[in-house]
C-alpha cells in the first residue's frame, strides 16, 4: 500500500500473525537514513534506522557494526526515576535485546564489507502487552532489506511459548507466566540463525518442535519485508569483490602443511604459538607493497581464512580434533565445592582448559534488586554475574564495567538455573551468584552453568534438580558436516555454530544457537540435540562426584530467615507510628525484618537467639492470648481489689485480689509491688471483655501450671 501527498511517499505492508496485525511503513520518518521502517503491533511501535558509511573502514579486518536497542520511558507514559530524569546508560534489558538483534543479521552481511554501520532499533511506544523485542528484530530486518546495503536477508523473527501443551506464537506478556517455555528464534526463508530460551526441563523433541514451529510461523514477515522492498528499496550497493583470492591461494600453499601440523598440538598455549610463529615468518613474504603482497590487516585476514580451511577440512577427513578428541567425547572435569571458608557457598568447576570459579552469596529482601522497565518496577530475588577477565586466556588488557558479551553469558547461565529454584515461599532468600572466569578455552558460560548449580546446592539452596551445560559445534563445507562436543576455542571462533544447551537429567532448561553462516536444517539440529544430551548427562554424572544436592544446613556464615504470617490489619501494629516499634525491635534484637503487603513478615540473623526474640515481640504484637497459658508479665499497677499486670506485648489483664497467692490477702501491697516480674495464667474474659488473670495456680519459680498438678 502506497501513501501519496506532497511531503511524504509512505509505503506500507500490513499482515495478521499472532491473532493482531502487524504493519511495517516507512517514508515518513528518519528519512535521511540509508533504511528506515516503523513497524507497528497492537500499540506497540519500533523505530527502526540503519546508515552504511559509503567507504570501508581503514585498517579493520572484521565488520564494524553496532546495534543498539533503546527503550524510551515515554513509550509506556513513565518518567524516569532517578535524579536526572532521563534515560542513562543502557540497561540489562536493552544491551541484552541489542544482542538479540546483532546476532543473526551479522552473518547476512557480503563477505568483505568493512564500512561502519550503525543499527538503530528504539521502542516508540508500548501496550505493555506485545514485546518490543520480536517487533524490533522485524523492524530492523525491513530497515535493512530496503536499504541498499549488502545484507543477504531478510530475516524473520518469532517468539513461541508452550501453553497447556500447544506453541502459541507471540504470546501477550501477560500470557508468558502461564508459558513453560520462552524462545525467540529468528531466521532466513530458508534455515534458522539465532535461538534464545528459557525452559521448564522440556525435551529435546518439543524444543526442535517449537524452533521449526517459529520457523514457520516467521515466513509470513519474511514475505511482507520482501513485499515492502519491492516497493521501496534502494539501489544496492556494490558487493566488494574478493581481490585477494590468488594472494590466499598461494598463502595456503606456502604455509599449509606447517598449519597443519601447529593445528594437530593438544595443547591450547602451544597450538597458539606455534600459529603465531607461522603467522610471523610468512608475513615477511606476503605483507607489504607490489603485486602478490598486502596490507597487514589484510594479511591477518587471509590467515584467518586459510587455518580455518585447514582445520576444518582435516576434521571433515579424520573425525579427530585439535586436541585429539573424537567428535562426542567431553573432555576431563573436575568438580570441587565449599573450597572458600567464609563464603556461604563455592565451587570450583573445571573443563579441560576451562574453568569458573562460581560464589553464591545469600540475602534477605533487603537485597533484592529492584528492575525499573516499561512495565514497571520489580524485584529479582535471583541474580547471576559473570566475569570474564583477561587473565583467564593468558592476555593483558583494561579491567571495568561488565561489556555486552559478560551481560549476555551472565544471562544464559541465569535462564538455564532459574527455571530449577526452589519457590520463593519455600525458601525465602535473595540468592546472589558470580562466576569468575579463571581459565578459558571453550565455552565458559556452560562452566558457569555447572559451576552456579554446585556453588547453590553448596550453600543450602533446595534446588529442584542440579544442571549442567555443553556447548556443542559444527563445522559444515558442503553435504558434509560434524556436529562437535564440548568445543575448544579454536574450534568456536574457526567453526559454522554455537550451539549451547542447559538441562537437569530430564529435561532443557536453556537453548541458546548462533549461526556463523547461512542457516542450518532441521536434520543438523536434531543431531545436535540429540549429542548434547548425552554429554550434558555424562557432565552431571561427574557434577555429582562433589555434590548431588543441595547441603541440610546452610552455610556458617550464611543469615537465617524465619518466615511468619501475620494478619493483615496487624502490620500497622508492627510498625507503629512513623515506623517506631518496627526501629525498637530491630534495635533491641539485632534482626533483619520486612514486612509485605500481604502479612508475611521474614525475620533475618546470623544469630538464632536474635531471630527468636524478634519472633516472640512479633507475636506478642499480633497474636491474641489463648485461655489457660502461662505468660511472663509485669506488674504495673497495684489497687485494693488486685493489680494490673502487663503480660502479652501491649495487653494488661487484672489478678483479683483473690487470685494473688494461695490463703487470704489482707492487701495485694502485701504481695506484690509495681514493676515486679509474674507468671501469670489467662483465666478468660468478664462480661465487659476485660482480661481475668491468676497468679496462685502459677509455680512462681518454675512457671508450672498448679492446677493441672492438683488435677494430678
Amino acid at each position: 500500500m502506497k501513501e501519496e501527498n506532497s511531503m511524504f511517499n509512505v509505503v506500507k505492508e500490513s499482515f495478521e500473525w499472532g491473532g493482531r496485525t502487524l504493519t511495517l511503513e516507512t517514508g515518513k520518518m528518519a528519512r535521511q537514513a540509508d533504511g528506515s521502517v516503523l513497524a507497528t503491533y497492537g500499540e506497540t511501535v519500533v523505530l527502526a534506522t540503519c546508515v552504511g558509511a559509503p567507504n570501508p573502514k581503514e585498517g579493520v579486518d572484521f565488520f564494524p557494526l553496532t546495534v543498539n536497542y533503546q527503550e524510551r520511558y515515554y513509550a509506556a507514559g513513565k518518567i524516569p526515576g532517578g535524579y536526572f530524569k532521563r534515560e542513562r546508560a543502557p540497561t540489562e534489558r536493552e544491551t541484552l535485546t541489542s544482542r538479540l538483534i546483532d546476532r543473526p543479521i551479522r552473518p547476512l552481511f557480503a563477505d568483505g564489507y568493512r564500512n561502519e554501520t550503525l543499527v538503530v532499533a528504539q521502542v516508540l511506544s508500548h501496550d505493555l502487552e506485545n514485546d518490543p523485542d520480536i517487533i524490533a528484530m522485524i523492524a530492523v530486518s525491513a530497515a535493512l532489506t530496503i536499504s541498499g546495503l549488502p545484507f543477504q536477508g531478510p530475516i524473520g523473527a518469532a517468539r513461541v511459548g508452550y501453553i497447556n501443551n500447544e506453541y502459541v506464537l507471540n504470546p501477550p506478556i501477560d500470557d508468558m507466566p502461564n508459558s513453560v517455555l520462552d524462545l525467540v528464534v529468528a531466521g532466513t526463508h530458508d534455515a534458522v540463525m539465532m535461538v534464545e530460551s528459557e525452559a521448564q526441563e522440556l525435551s529435546e523433541e518439543i524444543m526442535l518442535g517449537a524452533v521449526m514451529f517459529g520457523h514457520r510461523e516467521m515466513q509470513h514477515a519474511i514475505k511482507a519485508i520482501i513485499r515492502l522492498a519491492e516497493k521501496s528499496a534502494k539501489e544496492p550497493r556494490a558487493v566488494p569483490a574478493d581481490i585477494h583470492a590468488p594472494v590466499r591461494a598461494k598463502l595456503k600453499s606456502a604455509a599449509g602443511a606447517e598449519l597443519a601440523a601447529a593445528f594437530q598440538k593438544p595443547i591450547k598455549f602451544e597450538r597458539r604459538d606455534a600459529l603465531s610463529a607461522i603467522k610471523k615468518k610468512f608475513a615477511a613474504d606476503f605483507v607489504g607493497e607490489g603485486e602478490g603482497k598486502v596490507a597487514a590487516n589484510v594479511y591477518s585476514g587471509l590467515m584467518h581464512d586459510v587455518e580455518a580451511d585447514i582445520m576444518r577440512n582435516a576434521l571433515l577427513d579424520t573425525k579427530k580434533r585439535v586436541d585429539g578428541r573424537d567428535l562426542t567425547t567431553v573432555r576431563p572435569i573436575m568438580a570441587e565445592v565449599g573450597i572458600l571458608p567464609r563464603t556461604h557457598g563455592s565451587a570450583l568447576f573445571t573443563r579441560g582448559e576451562t574453568q569458573a570459579l562460581c560464589v553464591c552469596t545469600l540475602g534477605t529482601a533487603e537485597d533484592e534488586q529492584f528492575v525499573d522497565s516499561l512495565e514497571g518496577t520489580g524485584k529479582q530475588t535471583f541474580m547471576l554475574h559473570y566475569n570474564f577477565p583477561p587473565y583467564s586466556v593468558g592476555e593483558t588488557g583494561r579491567m571495568g564495567s561488565p561489556g555486552r558479551r559478560e551481560i549476555g553469558h551472565g544471562k544464559l547461565a541465569w535462564r538455564a538455573v532459574h527455571p530449577m529454584l526452589p519457590k520463593k515461599d519455600q525458601f525465602p532468600y535473595t540468592m546472589r551468584v558470580v562466576s569468575e572466569i579463571t581459565e578459558s578455552n571453550g565455552s565458559s558460560s556452560m562452566a558457569t552453568v555447572c559451576g552456579t548449580s554446585l556453588a547453590l546446592m553448596d550453600a543450602g539452596v533446595p534446588l529442584v534438580k542440579p544442571i549442567a551445560g555443553i556447548a556443542m559445534g559444527l563445522i559444515l563445507e558442503g553435504d558434509r558436516y560434524a556436529v562437535l562436543s564440548d568445543i575448544l576455542g579454536d574450534e568456536d571462533h574457526l567453526g559454522d555454530m554455537d550451539f549451547k544447551v542447559a538441562g537437569t537429567q530430564d529435561g532443557i532448561t536453556s537453548l541458546q544457537m548462533d549461526i556463523k553462516i547461512a542457516g542450518i536444517t532441521e536434520e543438523i539440529m536434531k543431531v545436535a540435540l540429540a549429542q548434547a544430551q548425552g554429554g550434558r548427562i555424562h557432565i552431571l554424572g561427574e557434577m555429582n562426584k562433589a555434590l548431588t544436592g543441595a547441603r541440610a544446613e546452610l552455610g556458617e556464615h550464611a543469615p537465617r530467615i524465619e518466615q511468619i504470617k501475620i494478619p493483615t490489619d496487624k502490620i500497622r501494629d508492627v510498625i507503629g507510628t512513623g515506623g517506631k516499634v518496627i526501629r525498637e525491635i530491630v534495635e533491641k534484637t539485632g534482626a533483619k525484618i520486612n514486612i509485605e503487603d500481604d502479612g508475611t513478615v521474614k525475620i533475618a540473623s546470623a544469630d538464632g537467639e536474635s531471630i527468636k526474640a524478634a519472633l516472640k515481640w512479633i507475636r506478642s504484637l499480633t497474636a491474641e492470648p489463648e485461655v489457660g497459658e502461662i505468660y511472663d508479665g509485669k506488674i504495673v499497677k497495684v489497687m485494693d481489689f488486685g493489680a494490673f499486670v502487663n503480660f502479652f506485648g501491649p495487653k494488661d489483664g487484672l489478678v483479683h485480689v483473690s487470685e494473688l497467692a494461695q490463703g487470704r490477702v489482707a492487701s495485694p501491697k502485701d504481695v506484690v509491688k509495681e514493676g515486679q516480674a509474674v507468671k501469670v495464667k489467662l483465666l478468660g474474659f468478664d462480661d465487659r471483655g476485660k482480661v481475668r488473670l491468676t497468679m496462685k495456680q502459677v509455680d512462681q519459680e518454675t512457671g508450672e501450671d498448679l492446677s493441672k498438678k492438683t488435677e494430678g
